[in-house]
């Protein structure tokens, strides 16, 4: 049975993978903070996709600590895994800072993706030929710049304004990670993709005063409909087009293949960013 590791599954975009990802026949290991969401998650594939074997695997992405150890445990569960989703992430309006010290963004939106696929690669390369998505986004044009060492232990303060930038490095990271990952993977029969899911009305931005009211206006408007995002995550995780591709970074729109946005663009600076977070982690 084919098997699918997906974080941020028990909320938008991981939630519409996660079911049609079941309804494909996959044995699911759901990563989720909440029992009671996963426990809804569960009921409604029950509903919708009878007979799926569905494992639930708690943590908290934020903690290094706590990814490490949901990593172990589903490595412990599975001999092999046929597709990892990194999915979670957050855009935070406010700094915060994890229990490692660490900004969450970066921790949860960069970090807990690198240190999960790390702890699953030898269950991925059981599985060969096995892929790796990884949720990037087009907010990875807003970073500015890139200065792997600085942003990655960074944790000053800011605003709503200057967060776009922020969450966008993160952002940033992901694709750098995911065509860096893809270099090193070569010839394990291991491919590792990413992509934008476009704008989604998601929850992303629920700590805004004025969140719902947005989203349910642009769902009234049909603005901004998830069922696109998740479909370009799902393309990727399972269309045998993409059974040999590695090293994309792909649009919502038709998966037309996007070029990595400046500076983190080239296999010198994401080698950097791979460096300075073995060197952060150790």
């Amino acid at each position: 049975m084919t098997t699918a590791v997906i974080t941020g599954a028990t909320h938008g975009l991981g939630r519409l993978v996660a079911l049609d990802l079941a309804r494909r026949g996959l044995r699911l290991g759901i990563v989720a903070r909440d029992a009671a969401k996963a426990d809804d998650l569960h009921a409604e594939i029950a509903r919708t996709a009878p007979g799926t074997t569905v494992d639930t695997f708690l943590a908290d992405l934020s903690s290094l600590a706590e990814v490490r150890r949901v990593g172990q445990d589903v490595a412990a569960r599975y001999e092999r895994i046929d597709v990892l989703v990194n999915n979670a992430g957050l855009h935070a309006f406010s700094q915060r800072v994890t229990v490692d010290g660490l900004a969450e963004m970066t921790a949860v939106n960069y970090l807990a993706p690198w240190i999960l696929t790390s702890t699953l690669l030898d269950r991925l390369v059981a599985a060969a030929p096995a892929r790796v998505v990884t949720v990037a986004s087009e907010a990875a044009r807003q970073a500015g710049s890139i200065d792997p060492a600085r942003d990655l232990s960074f944790t000053g303060a800011f605003g709503r304004r200057a967060s776009a930038t922020h969450y966008g490095r993160t952002k940033l990271m992901d694709i750098m990670f995911s065509q860096e990952l893809a270099r090193r993977l070569a010839g394990t029969g291991v491919t590792a993709n990413c992509c934008d899911p476009g704008f989604n009305t998601t929850g992303l931005g629920r700590e805004l005063p004025f969140a719902g009211t947005l989203e349910r206006t642009l769902h009234r408007l049909r603005v901004g409909d998830p069922a696109r995002g998740a479909g370009i995550i799902t393309r990727l995780a399972t269309d045998p087009a993409f059974a040999t591709r590695t090293g994309g970074y792909f649009s919502v729109r038709d998966a037309r293949p996007l070029r990595c946005p400046e500076p983190g663009r080239g296999a010198a600076v994401q080698r950097e960013l791979w460096e300075a977070t073995e060197a952060l982690l150790a």
